[in-house]
């Protein structure tokens, strides 16, 4: 768990010098025009999403996860500090896609290797650990930039240095040990080459299906959190402050995903997500009829809550479903379907933003939550809860 953290916390510190000096860097040095880069990070996201299915099953094919994870991180490691030599958009679209491929790679065979190394009743915790350690790693990444920019370092060199979080995440990666899982799951084998029994998605247990379905409903009002940044400039927001805004985001994402990981363990995982989905949706409204900057720090604050209550807890509950052998498998369709919806529920937002303004499209957003919140409370109760604290060895 600290190995796969730490190597989460160097790969964000990595992306982060880079990502948020990207549009200045390419439309301004590149030549790349907003929609090329549009499109690029289109591109991106869907090649990703598609390769989180492919690399989940192959990891549970074979039974192994850390190949995977080493080829994911490492590609994405090598092939990013690479901007600094691009010198035309062809180049910006390659790095790009080849950055994503290798996100792609090891999200799924990640996901699992944490569900099967999470001791019994500390899954939701595990999760909130690695999350923590991503999103504070986002924070110190844009921060270590901003220094050497501030040093007199060019773009060009900072993306350079950012080789160095890269390899020390190989590194860390490199150290893994997989281990058999210690809780098989329900109804299935320990991990382990599983042949066959991956020949349709019908392998996977019903009620993973059902619990896909209400996020993918819940992902359909979940837009961009660019709106929430377009929306706190609206609200008086200086653009000098938006880099310290959203760093002040992922401080906060880092405590609640601790506190949102131990309380998915004390109680049962759908009241957890069920209350994150819940600030969710009061966050979308609240910034909907905001009228002051000193809101929209408050409400990011906030908002950093939802993730903390609901990403660890929700790949804990994924875990409680599926057989340790179909971890892989069941990881990359979550990886999949949460991916495939971020787009329509972008274009869904916008629309409704450009035709009756940002309340009425966040308010949709909030209520699309809320109706999710509510189908998760009415799935059968035979979905698995965490393992109360008092029954615990």
């Amino acid at each position: 768990m600290i190995l796969l953290g730490l190597t989460s916390f160097f790969t964000d510190a990595g992306s982060e010098m880079i990502f948020p000096l990207l549009p200045l860097f390419l439309i301004g040095t590149v030549g790349v025009t907003p929609v090329f880069l549009g499109v690029v990070e289109g591109a991106a996201d869907v090649v990703s999403s598609a390769l989180k299915l492919i690399a989940g099953r192959l990891s549970d094919r074979v039974g192994a996860r850390k190949p995977l994870i080493m080829v994911g991180y490492g590609l994405a490691g090598a092939v990013r500090p690479l901007m600094a030599f691009a010198a035309a958009p062809w180049h910006v679209l390659l790095i790009r896609l080849t950055d994503r491929v290798g996100k792609g790679v090891r999200g799924a065979p990640r996901d699992a290797l944490i569900a099967d190394a999470a001791e019994e009743g500390q899954a939701a915790r595990a999760f909130g650990f690695h999350r923590g350690m991503d999103h504070a790693g986002a924070v110190v990444g844009p921060l270590i930039a901003a220094a050497l920019l501030a040093s007199g370092m060019s773009l060009r060199t900072v993306f350079l240095c950012a080789a160095v979080p890269g390899v020390l995440a190989f590194a860390t990666t490199a150290m893994l040990k997989e281990r058999p899982p210690t809780n098989p799951g329900p109804g299935g084998p320990s991990v382990g080459p599983t042949g066959d029994v991956l020949a349709g998605p019908v392998a996977l247990p019903a009620g993973f299906w059902r619990l896909l379905g209400v996020f993918a409903l819940f992902g359909l009002g979940n837009s961009s959190d660019a709106f929430l940044l377009l929306r706190a400039r609206d609200l008086g927001v200086a653009d000098a402050s938006i880099p310290l805004l959203w760093s002040f985001f992922h401080v906060s994402k880092v405590g609640w995903s601790a506190f949102g990981g131990w309380l998915g363990d004390a109680l049962p995982r759908r009241t957890t997500i069920i209350a994150g989905w819940v600030v969710y949706g009061c966050v979308y409204l609240l910034f909907g009829v905001a009228t002051a900057s000193w809101q929209a720090w408050a409400l990011f604050g906030a908002y950093g809550a939802y993730f903390g209550l609901t990403e660890p807890v929700e790949k804990a509950l994924v875990r409680d479903v599926v057989p340790a052998a179909l971890r892989g498998t069941a990881y990359g369709w979550y990886g999949v379907v949460t991916g495939a919806m971020a787009l329509p529920a972008s274009l869904l937002v916008g629309g409704l933003w450009g035709f009756a303004g940002p309340a009425v499209a966040l308010g949709v957003g909030a209520g699309l939550a809320m109706l999710a919140a509510g189908l998760l409370a009415a799935l059968p109760a035979a979905l698995p809860a965490a393992i109360p604290i008092e029954s615990r060895a």
